[in-house]
């Protein structure tokens, strides 16, 4: 029986790693929903600062804000976000694929490319390659804060508006539903006003102080909320397939299970037949 005894040391690890799965899918379940609301309730501040974006560039049109002029791309800027940790499925390579594709187009042309990373997986991935990164910050929690994030934001906001960069865009993973998170690689600067046809009537508003310091405050406030909202969107993202991930580990865990139990039930058949022949065998020789 050491056969059967090894597989049911086997069949016991392979539980005791169920459990543990388990409990991860409960967890990252539980906090879905937290990640859920946060992300829910940051998305109508950054649409409605990008509305009074708009009308603000109506009402000043002559003033061109340095966030919203086109330049030839000679360098652009990268802020990636990704996770802290793994156990996500293919979350985070999924992203870094559509990040890799994204930049390669950009450098075919002789574009330079700056990064800065939110999340260790980031950190981890792209420190392999020859990229300028720029800044980093990871180990946010389940609840980031602006406050964490202005550092890294500012940095490279400071590189744009000193002409170092070009354009500037953000990746993450954007969270459609449960069973869906997708790759995204949004424009940041400069910034892209929302159709003039939707702001005509919309200009009922008075401005203190003028119209073109208002715009300086909000365009950094938008950059800003937009990398908070996708940060938002990038944890729960990693909560939901975190715990799709988990889930089909359980479910793998309990076909092995199954398997293992399916063979052991045969070893330890086998052993007693072999047993009852060896019994008959000594009986018949006996007699």
């Amino acid at each position: 029986m050491a056969g059967a005894k090894e597989i049911r040391t086997k069949i016991k690890s392979v539980k005791n790693m169920q459990k543990i799965t388990k409990a991860m899918e409960m967890v990252s379940a539980s906090k879905i929903r937290k990640a859920k609301n946060l992300m829910t309730a940051s998305r109508p501040y950054a649409q409605k600062i990008r509305k009074v974006i708009g009308h603000l560039t109506q009402v000043s049109p002559d003033f061109r804000h340095p966030f919203m002029e086109s330049r030839e791309n000679k360098r652009v800027g990268y802020i990636i976000v990704s996770t802290d940790r793994g156990l996500c499925g293919g979350l985070n390579t999924n992203l870094f694929k559509r990040v890799l594709k994204d930049m390669q187009a950009f450098e075919e042309q002789g574009v330079e490319v700056d990064l800065c990373l939110i999340g260790s997986k980031g950190l981890n991935f792209f420190r392999r390659f020859s990229k300028n990164i720029v800044s980093t910050v990871s180990h946010l929690g389940d609840a980031p804060k602006m406050s964490t994030l202005y550092g890294t934001v500012t940095s490279m906001l400071d590189l744009y508006s000193e002409g170092k960069i070009d354009r500037l865009h953000i990746a993450y993973n954007e969270f459609v539903n449960t069973m869906v998170q997708k790759p995204t690689v949004d424009t940041l600067l400069p910034v892209q006003i929302d159709d003039q046809d939707d702001l005509q009537n919309m200009w009922d508003y008075i401005y203190e102080p003028s119209a073109e310091e208002v715009l300086e405050t909000l365009l950094v406030n938008y950059v800003e909320s937009q990398v908070y909202r996708g940060t938002l969107d990038n944890l729960a993202s990693e909560h939901a397939a975190r715990m799709v991930a988990m889930k089909s580990a359980t479910d793998n865990a309990g076909d092995i299970i199954d398997n293992l139990q399916t063979i052991y039930n045969k070893a330890r058949q086998a052993a007693i037949t072999q047993e009852i022949s060896e019994i008959v065998g000594g009986a018949a020789a006996v007699s």
